[in-house]
């Protein structure tokens, strides 16, 4: 317990020098459920089949912006869907004009290449030359 009671001390009670720790267990807990139920709505849920690289996986930007190709040909940026004709408007708006902002492109396994083309040629006529391209890590096989 917290005091030591004397009975023969009279008024006086004795200081008891120990730490409670049980508030800053209820805080630390509380933080937990909260980063917990927070750190799943931080990704991006396109679901698509990406292929397979054998590069070295390099560190994300604070905010990615991950461009999308289904194989249905539609565009995502993010989570929202987008056409062709509004990549670069839409681009302009999320990058506040910044052309040399790294745009992660992903696209299904079943896009046919000239497809991909195509999305890339709109980003390069946007402006945006710095594309990286997302794959699965494969680490190990050859």
């Amino acid at each position: 317990m917290g005091l030591h009671l004397n009975e023969n001390a009279g008024d006086e009670l004795v200081e008891n020098h120990e730490i409670n720790v049980t508030p800053f267990i209820d805080v630390m807990l509380v933080l937990l459920i909260i980063f917990m139920v927070a750190a799943p709505l931080a990704t991006v849920d396109i679901k698509i089949d990406l292929p397979a690289s054998t590069s070295k996986p390099v560190p994300r930007p604070e905010k990615p912006l991950f461009l999308s190709v289904k194989t249905d040909k539609s565009l995502y940026l993010g989570d929202d869907k987008v056409s062709r004709e509004q990549i670069g408007q839409i681009l302009d708006a999320k990058t506040q004009g910044k052309k040399d902002t790294t745009i992660f492109f992903q696209a299904d396994k079943g896009v046919d290449y000239a497809d991909l083309m195509d999305v890339m040629n709109a980003l390069r006529g946007a402006g945006y030359l710095k594309v990286g391209l997302v794959g699965l890590e494969t680490v190990g096989k050859k």
